[in-house]
């Protein structure tokens, strides 16, 4: 792992661009996890816990970093974090820096720096008066106070006795007053209600009593008036060189703030943690070189600018938001004097929200509406959150309510059998696991009376697109037809309802398929779309095989990735209302839909289009915030139908015992697994190196450019860097003529957030570097290979490989990488070889201890709770559709 001496470990940014300098010893230590992060920093050699130096979680991608996970703000998380596994517990405040922050005490420009809590006030206490012996006494004639008494005055104002505006001789204006005690039923932990100072009376004030004379002090000097920015990013490099900051960081900085970012710098230093990759103390070091004395950790500017960052850090851990203790404790920890004064400051502001969240008990079914005046006496929780997520998470919710409820099925279909399955059986659902769908709960099409018979068949219309309605009979024809019991159940239910749930590994992905291949036939525009464009290739496989014979069109043509649908390059586009051109559409790869593009598609769906969100829920979630397929589930909200379709092989044995918590040791007769036992990280690299360049290519066949290696994190002594660089010496040997790359190295490039493109480089010019990916001809940009973007692909990280499979794979388990190992990590990363599988093994007893106690990392998200809280057909008309 590469350690910069002014930045530390290397910061979830592009290990070319330089980093702010942190002034103290220290710095280099604080790279800080945001809780309930996937990664832990143990992977980098660095301990995990509350004094982590592990900052973002999973393998959140960045535009310029490696990661398919997307952030945010772009990051990468393994950058920092050298892990996607381990990390803190949802609601667990945010470890502190360990790095000194700029103003501690001792430092220049910070002369009374208090370790934080010190004079942070209590919620609920009010401004005490200062009592008769904490007043200093008024001069008399030629007296004066004495240096006792000074001495016990300022002890009298750290004790937060009586305020520090009794010092002046004139009134001064009203200070903000102490944050209130939370009223009766709210709980603990949440910020403290705002409230205005008391408007001033009108008549006048006593005069105050006379400060006692204090010592001469002589005046500071004054700073010459900062002279004007130059225009342009020329400004902006001259504002971070005076700062101290390394002037690569100009490009990212004015695109994070602005054509004004030298004038923003310049009033508030502390917005250059806007630019990705800054750390706290970085920032802070930045600060104190512009403000000099000026700067010190009480600074409203600095806690208001912390709030906003670790809100970020939390979204790059997969939080939607954060409780308020939690983040009260990492403003605290990162010595901000008063957390409650600046969370109040930010949510005044409309910086940040605040949602009250009901707490659910375990085993209950979704309360009722409460009436009219009827008060709700369930515990409640407060959640802070910025307003990007928190809008995506109710779009996500109110769209899904809209294709539930607007969605009208056959017209001959009984009304009994009408509106979603998890209503209709709420009482047999209750105490299910959050995770696990109810096997049961599909809406059954009702049979006709007797099976169609040929002339009704040919009695159907055939429609123009977009108008076909589908009969209960059309659909009953069709589910029979399907190749598989589950298929057939995942048709009836989406015969009857406009959102299902459908879960399942990768041998049920041909059950979607076979639904895609069955509504076409009925003349509906119906699409399947996936995460990756490898999963695109695997379900157009499963089209071709379950489409009639004789279709009208390619069957291939319905298979699309998530990003080209949206984008508008790949599928049916948009009507004239903007809306997509289609009636049903699956999404595959479910857990791996973050909630911003969740929202962006759900919001593409017109009124009536059936929805079915397919996956399988034992695998890494979204690099993006949120759970959304995960909340979908627990909230049973929709119909849901579970596969019972295996996944065969000792490969596919494995897994699904990795799924429900167990590591079994499986027959492999054909060398499908083998595990290969290393003592070190050394020893991990050399023998991942023979396995790809000669062991496994002699026994299957199998060319080293299609076998994937996989590892925890992109740090560490057996990260993707170290990986990668040792197979590029041993497989595309070259001087790195372009930027590093040479043609034929296996690279992996992140256009966005969140999606990476695995590719081959065959070229380059005066514009950039030049890719295959998997048969597209792909151009990257000068400036985003500099940035970051494009790395090598040989090693890649679980949330980058999810959503694809290769013929084989090597996963590489270090014994730094127990920190970052789940459940769902292993899950991820044991699936995606389809003929072998090897496992570089050095993790000794912290594999299987994952597998059977760490299912995966919790996240701290509202969608579940506003989904139940969503109105239902049911609950708005008593039979909507009824004729």
């Amino acid at each position: 792992m590469s350690t910069d001496p002014l930045t530390g470990d290397t910061p979830p940014e592009p290990e070319a661009a330089a980093a702010v300098p942190a002034p103290d010893a220290h710095a280099g230590e604080d790279t800080v996890e945001a809780p309930g992060a996937d990664d832990a920093g143990a992977v980098d050699g660095e301990p995990s816990g509350p004094a982590a130096t592990a900052t973002q979680p999973g393998e959140a991608g960045r535009a310029g970093g490696t990661g398919e996970s997307g952030t945010a703000d772009g990051r990468s998380a393994e950058d920092a974090t050298g892990s996607d596994g381990a990390g803190d517990p949802a609601g667990e405040a945010v470890p502190a820096d360990e790095a000194a922050p700029a103003g501690a005490a001792g430092e220049p420009g910070a002369p009374d720096a208090r370790p934080a809590g010190d004079t942070t006030k209590t919620a609920g206490t009010d401004d005490a008066p200062a009592d008769a012996s904490a007043v200093p006494p008024r001069a008399s004639g030629t007296s004066a106070a004495t240096a006792a008494q000074l001495a016990e005055a300022v002890r009298a104002v750290e004790r937060g006795e009586r305020s520090a505006a009794s010092f002046f001789a004139e009134t001064p204006r009203a200070a903000r007053p102490a944050a209130a005690r939370p009223p009766a039923g709210k709980p603990e932990g949440a910020p403290a209600e705002r409230t205005r100072p008391a408007p001033e009376a009108a008549t006048p004030h006593p005069a105050a009593p006379p400060a006692a004379p204090a010592a001469p002090r002589p005046p500071a000097p004054r700073s010459a008036p900062p002279a004007p920015a130059a225009p342009g990013i020329e400004g902006v490099r001259q504002i971070l060189t005076a700062g101290g900051a390394p002037a690569a960081l100009a490009e990212k900085t004015a695109e994070a703030l602005g054509e004004s970012a030298a004038e923003t710098l310049r009033a508030d230093p502390w917005q250059l943690l806007t630019v990705p990759g800054v750390r706290p103390d970085q920032a802070d070091g930045f600060a104190r070189a512009l403000l000099g004395s000026d700067c010190g950790p009480d600074d409203e500017r600095r806690a208001q600018a912390l709030v906003l960052w670790l809100l970020e850090q939390a979204a790059v851990a997969g939080h939607s938001a954060l409780e308020a203790t939690a983040l009260r404790a990492a403003l605290a920890q990162r010595s901000v004097p008063d957390p409650d004064a600046a969370l109040q400051t930010a949510i005044a502001e409309g910086a940040v929200l605040v949602f009250q969240d009901a707490l659910d008990t375990p085993g209950q079914s979704r309360p009722a509406p409460a009436e009219d005046d009827e008060e709700d006496d369930r515990p409640v929780r407060i959640l802070l959150g910025l307003d990007r997520f928190a809008m995506a998470e109710e779009s996500v919710a109110d769209g899904l309510a809209r294709l539930l409820n607007t969605f009208e099925p056959p017209a001959d279909v009984p009304s009994d059998t009408r509106g979603p399955a998890a209503e209709r059986d709420s009482a047999e659902g209750e105490g299910h696991d959050e995770e696990g769908p109810n096997e049961n709960n599909e809406a059954p099409v009702q049979a006709p009376d007797k099976a169609p018979d040929k002339a009704s068949d040919e009695g159907h219309e055939e429609t123009a697109p977009g108008s076909a309605r589908p009969t209960v009979a059309d659909w009953a024809r069709v589910a029979t037809a399907a190749p598989s019991a589950s298929a057939a159940e995942l048709i009836q239910a989406a015969a009857l309802n406009g959102l299902v749930a459908h879960t399942g590994a990768e041998a049920a992905r041909a059950e979607p398929a076979a639904l895609i291949a069955a509504a076409r036939s009925l003349g509906l525009r119906a699409y399947g779309a996936t995460h990756t464009e490898n999963g695109r290739d695997r379900l157009a496989a499963h089209l071709a095989e379950a489409a009639p014979e004789a279709a009208a069109e390619d069957p291939t043509a319905a298979a699309v990735t998530v990003s080209g649908l949206l984008s508008g390059q790949e599928g049916p586009g948009r009507d004239p209302d903007g809306a997509l051109a289609l009636d049903l559409l699956v999404v595959l790869d479910a857990p791996q839909l973050d909630l911003e593009t969740g929202a962006m598609l759900i919001e593409s769906l017109t009124d009536g289009t059936r929805l079915i969100l397919s996956g399988d829920p034992g695998v890494l979630w979204s690099t993006g915030p949120g759970r959304l397929f995960a909340d979908l589930l627990a909230a049973r909200f929709c119909d849901q139908v579970a596969s019972r379709t295996p996944d065969f092989g000792p490969i596919g044995e494995l897994v699904s015992g990795i799924g429900i918590g167990e590591l079994n040791q499986v027959e492999a007769p054909g060398k499908e697994v083998v595990i290969v036992p290393v003592r070190d990280a050394g020893e991990a690299v050399h023998r991942t190196v023979q396995l790809i360049a000669e062991s496994v290519p002699r026994a299957f066949g199998i060319p080293a450019d299609q076998i994937q290696v996989i590892t925890v994190g992109h740090g560490g002594a057996a990260g993707t860097r170290v990986l990668n660089a040792a197979l590029k010496e041993r497989l595309s040997p070259g001087p790195g003529r372009f930027g590093g790359f040479d043609p034929g190295d296996r690279v992996a490039y992140t256009p966005t957030p969140g999606r990476t493109l695995p590719g081959t480089v065959t070229g380059a010019d005066t514009t950039g570097l030049h890719l295959d990916c998997a048969g597209t001809p792909v151009a990257v940009p000068r400036d985003q290979v500099e940035s970051g973007a494009l790395r090598h692909g040989w090693a890649l990280t679980a949330h980058q490989a999810a959503g694809r499979r290769w013929p084989a794979a090597v996963v590489v388990l270090p014994g730094d990488a127990a920190a970052g190992l789940t459940r769902s990590w292993v899950y991820t990363a044991f699936s995606r070889g389809e003929r072998h599988l090897s496992v570089v093994q050095g993790a000794d007893q912290a594999l299987p201890h994952a597998v059977t106690a760490i299912p995966t990392k919790e996240r701290t998200t509202r969608l579940r709770t506003l989904l139940q809280l969503q109105p239902t057909a049911s609950e708005t008309s008593a039979h909507p559709h009824s004729p």
